[in-house]
């Protein structure tokens, strides 16, 4: 059972508490969900919509065509009554409208009547908002007729955005402070982390730029602080310079990159996989640096916890490669993150002894120096780091296979795909649920270092004739383009999607079985 629901309106209107409080009452009737986010870089008015999708098994995507619609406003029917199939539903906000602010949750409730659920559960999520909203959810209830029957379901589901998964993931590894400054789609991580920093004893602070952000990490970091800043696209380009101050100074030092469709400005609230290359060469000099890419809001949790480990265990620069639509989507999920690794601070810190460090080349006890010998043994110190670092590395999941691992064909993508590719995957033969379909699904979760995995799979599918097939949302397929770096391997068969949006699943299967 899959259900796609479009919920509709004008920024500013409640879209999102829609969504919210019926994906909620979901979750605790054992359902997963998934919420796609739609909206332009507009405070009030505009169009935005989210996309709910509602299944009795795993789902992280949404399709293109809709089995109903919340529309808060007639522009919402108008640019999407096309989309709705034969049998979909409508519900329109009009005989609402007395309700003011607590229209919203008239509309979930009219929803949650529609898909045949109870009225308690949804009387117990709404109870924190008062006596007028319990009303209005009421009102919403009774409006409609049943026309799905969701059965409660045994199941332990919670929700989270990629977001709340790398603050939490910051919160397991014992941050001290968190640095940024405002940049979509990476302030979600900032708003997350200042919410829980007073409980978990630690400090967000709010700089005034970006490159004040990255130096102060790299500040406190040296002070014996376990720091971390975050930012997208163009506040990345301004800390770029810090990055080679890192690797000079070899002072640990994470960093949380959600990209956005670019260059400059780009397309500030929508999502593309397109800073893949900046984050894996961003900064001058030759140095060691970890990037990681977590697909989901639990690999958000476990990856960023190992960031912030091999970060402090190598001295190293260690980046979490994020976008839009991981940031922002709300991932269901019955599975608990990875034990988690102690992050220990072990380098002497000032206090503890006298330390010296230095932006310039310099010798073992920090003082600057051009002699030709000790640049060369710097040099190659790095470079041997770098290799100790890949050996550690291979302690976690770089990559990850999906379905069947004797699949003739192979699909490889990273990031945010991961989630649609796996319900696309299924979608045509349940690969993924038997673990016997014609497909095999390879998610790369290190980028740097990259995975030797990844040259084995792809000459055993070659071996066996099979079809490889590259599938990122992007312009030019920079992870294919790491891949034949690393490995010489050119993947002909490319899935690539550049407008901002994240693929619809119904999309993605057909461009997959178009390829022979």
């Amino acid at each position: 059972m899959k259900l796609n629901i479009l919920i509709g309106g004008k920024a500013g209107q409640g879209i999102n508490a829609v969504s919210s409080i019926v994906s909620a009452v979901l979750s605790k009737q054992g359902y997963f969900t998934f919420n796609y986010r739609d909206y332009p870089s507009l405070i009030r008015g505009g169009h935005n919509f989210n996309v709910l999708s509602v299944s009795d098994e795993k789902i992280g995507s949404v399709e293109s065509r809709l089995d109903g619609i919340i529309a808060m406003d007639e522009n919402t029917i108008k640019k999407h009554k096309n989309e709705l199939k034969k049998n979909g539903f409508m519900i329109e906000s009009e005989k609402f409208e007395n309700l003011g602010r607590n229209l919203n949750i008239a509309l979930a409730g009219a929803l949650i009547k529609i898909l045949g659920i109870d009225k308690q559960p949804l009387i117990d999520e709404v109870n924190r908002f008062g006596e007028e909203a319990i009303k209005a959810a009421e009102k919403g209830f009774s409006s409609e007729k049943e026309k799905f029957k969701l059965k409660k379901l045994n199941k332990n589901i919670v929700i989270m955005t990629g977001s709340q998964g790398v603050a939490q993931g910051a919160v397991n590894s014992g941050i001290d402070i968190y640095f940024g400054y405002p940049m979509t789609p990476a302030t979600p991580v900032l708003h997350e982390l200042a919410s829980l920093q007073e409980k978990n004893k630690f400090i967000v602070f709010l700089s005034e730029n970006e490159i004040a952000a990255v130096n102060s990490a790299i500040g406190a970091s040296f002070s014996g602080a376990k720091s971390m800043t975050g930012t997208s696209g163009g506040g990345f380009d301004l800390m770029t310079e810090a990055l080679s101050l890192q690797g000079q100074t070899e002072i640990p030092l994470v960093v949380y990159l959600a990209s956005r469709p670019g260059p400059s400005t780009g397309v500030p609230t929508y999502s593309m996989q397109d800073d893949l290359d900046v984050a894996l060469r961003a900064g001058h000099g030759e140095f060691p640096r970890i990037v990681i890419a977590p697909g989901d809001a639990i690999e958000c949790i476990e990856k960023t916890n190992e960031s912030f480990y091999l970060s402090q265990k190598f001295n190293a620069l260690s980046m979490i490669l994020s976008d839009k639509h991981l940031a922002e989507g709300e991932f269901a999920s019955d599975r608990k993150p990875n034990k988690t690794l102690k992050v220990e601070i072990k380098r002497k810190v000032p206090g503890e002894a006298i330390v010296k460090t230095n932006s310039y080349e310099h010798d073992e006890k920090g003082n600057t120096t051009e002699e030709a010998e000790i640049i060369k043994q710097k040099a190659e110190k790095r470079l041997k780091k770098y290799e100790e670092i890949k050996k550690e590395c291979r302690r976690f999941q770089m990559i990850k296979i999906y379905g069947n691992k004797n699949a003739k064909n192979l699909i490889i993508g990273w990031g945010s795909t991961k989630t649609t590719i796996l319900d696309a995957i299924d979608s045509i033969d349940s690969g993924i649920k038997t673990g016997k379909g014609n497909y095999k699904f390879l998610q790369v979760l290190y980028l740097k270092p990259l995975s030797d995995e990844i040259r084995k799979e792809i000459e055993k599918t070659e071996k066996a004739k099979g079809k490889v097939i590259l599938i990122e949302n992007n312009l030019t397929g920079q992870l294919g383009r790491l891949i034949r770096e690393k490995t010489g391997i050119s993947i002909k068969n490319r899935i690539l999607k550049y407008d901002g949006r994240p693929f619809f699943v119904d999309e993605l299967k057909e461009e997959i079985q178009k390829i022979k």
